[in-house]
């Protein structure tokens, strides 16, 4: 079923994301297009029912306020405007708050566009289906699968449209969380019955990582190697002429539209070579992450893997600070684990937006079995955010706080402090590396 859509020209409005969700939480399509579309590129989108010219602050363009193309005005669809005086409709608002703001969108799409509230996760799963199996035809497909959010639902959906036509390729960094990559292998192995290459390239990612204790060094070395491994991967495989990645809709629009041009082309995963010559597959492309999460859940794939926190691509290695050792390496893991373990318990995982912890360069005097000890500290970290431009620090009960602490200094070798970073951000970031 193909969904109607409400098109939202961006003329430099700070509102154009909050107004792309609320009429999708209508239950009705909305893309965020350039300002200055024309009216052939905007019949040749598909159910348009109407147009929103969303302006703002940032309408300004050399000097002048930019207005849509005059032809919109007469092109015949249903058009309000926002914040925005050249609008040549007499259909022009001012929203006070959210509340009405959502009543405008509410009369405006189903009254006046009379669009029908058909997008929802099944639909899109559908459409998308035909698509990828449209565009795919008879040949393969490689999937980098690292186990985050947005490439399992990629995997989840690409097994489901093109089952072994998909080559999953899952490379174990050796920095990865405690199961997470058993997890890989037992959700789309073994449950989907996936077409999945697993690396174990733990020790190569170790051995390049030996004595360096450079946070951005050690990113670009995590970075660079993960290429290097895909790419011998992918020359090992016959057939392969489409990439697939988990590209989601903040992608393109954190990008700009018309009012910063460009927007972003996706033409690798983490930098691959071009000579590699794939043809993209990008089926997330028009989901928010929240959408992604629904998407996922609607594909049957765990709870855990949906929800999973977000994780830095250099994973533990910016977590074990400093220069990486195989001790302090497990540390971290088996501290994480405890802290993960305890925060769903205690149902913080879905209160907390993110919560880890490091183990630093550095040990401290302690006392165990009655004798002296010389070990490192664990730090806990667990953080709020909106934006992650700034955070505060969760006030977690403290007999929660003590059992992490008492499990974490029973059953993690090497250890003898646990701290709780009280620092938000500003000045604080959230990682430490």
């Amino acid at each position: 079923m193909k969904q109607d859509m409400i098109v939202i020209l961006d003329l430099g409005s700070h509102q154009n994301t909050t107004i792309a969700r609320e009429i999708r939480a209508l239950g009705v399509y909305s893309e965020i297009k350039p300002h200055d579309i024309t009216v052939d590129e905007l019949n040749a989108l598909s159910n348009v029912k109407g147009v929103i010219i969303s302006g703002g602050e940032n309408n300004v363009i050399d000097g002048e306020k930019i207005d849509v193309v005059s032809d919109l005005y007469t092109a015949g669809y249903p058009i309000i405007a926002f914040d925005h005086d050249l609008a040549k409709v007499e259909n022009k608002v001012y929203p006070k708050d959210e509340a009405e703001l959502r009543a405008i969108l509410k009369s405006f799409v189903f009254d006046e566009c009379h669009a029908e509230a058909n997008w929802n996760m099944k639909n899109f799963i559908n459409d998308q289906i035909e698509l990828i199996k449209k565009q795919v035809g008879d040949k393969k497909v490689l999937l980098a699968l690292s186990g985050g959010v947005d490439s399992s639902v990629v995997a989840a959906l690409l097994i489901k449209a093109i089952g072994q036509q998909l080559v999953c390729v899952h490379v174990n960094h050796g920095l990865m969380r405690k199961n997470e990559s058993e997890s890989v292998v037992e959700v789309f192995k073994n449950q989907l019955h996936a077409n999945l290459v697993y690396v174990d390239a733990s020790e190569r990612f170790l051995t390049k990582l030996k004595d360096v204790a450079d946070p951005e060094q050690k990113r670009k070395i995590i970075g660079a190697e993960f290429i290097r491994v895909f790419e011998e991967e992918a020359r090992k495989l016959d057939g392969i002429e489409f990439l697939a990645q988990g590209t989601i809709y903040p992608d393109i629009i954190e990008s700009g539209t018309k009012t910063a041009k460009t927007i972003k082309s996706h033409h690798n995963v983490g930098g691959l070579p071009e000579d590699l010559q794939f043809s993209l597959v990008e089926p997330l492309y028009q989901l928010f992450k929240d959408e992604v999460r629904a998407c996922g859940v609607e594909l049957g794939l765990p709870y855990e893997m949906v929800y999973r926190q977000p994780f830095p691509g250099p994973g533990l290695g910016v977590r074990c600070l400093g220069a990486i050792t195989k001790e302090r390496l497990e540390a971290v893991r088996e501290s994480d684990a405890i802290l993960r373990e305890e925060f769903a318990k205690a149902g913080l995982d879905k209160k907390v937006w993110q919560y880890f912890t490091v183990v630093p360069d550095f040990k401290s005097v302690g006392v165990k079995n009655n004798e002296r000890c010389f070990e490192y500290p664990v730090i806990i970290r667990a953080v709020n955010t909106i934006d992650a431009m700034t955070a505060t620090i969760e006030q977690i009960d403290w007999a929660i706080l003590m059992k992490i602490t008492d499990r974490i200094l029973a059953e993690v070798k090497n250890v003898n402090r646990v701290c709780y970073d009280m620092s938000p951000k500003p000045c604080a970031t959230i990682e430490w590396e």
